[in-house]
């Protein structure tokens, strides 16, 4: 008797313990789930931030601006590539 007696006790504490860590994980994962979805919405705001920086890198740095640029602001003159001198050293080998 006193063994059926010990077990409906433990029977009795160990339910509403089980309850309460059900719980307890139920709102943890609504935390996380949460979380994570901030996480993903930021993710998401940093790639688009990203592109539009790559395209305005891509618009500034397009060799018709420069040229332009060079031409139209700094006065520069072209110069045709016959009036360009290479020079080249070569290594002396011992």
């Amino acid at each position: 008797m006193k063994r059926r007696t010990l077990l409906l006790y433990f029977t009795a504490l160990t339910i509403p313990l089980l309850f309460g860590l059900d719980v307890w994980q139920s709102v943890r994962y609504t935390a996380l789930e949460r979380e994570t979805s901030r996480l993903e919405d930021a993710q998401e705001e940093w790639i688009e931030s990203n592109k539009r920086l790559m395209a305005g890198i891509a618009v500034l740095s397009s060799s018709e601006r420069i040229e332009n640029i060079a031409l139209h602001d700094l006065e520069l003159e072209k110069i045709p590539p016959e009036a360009v001198l290479q020079i080249k050293i070569a290594r002396e080998i011992n």
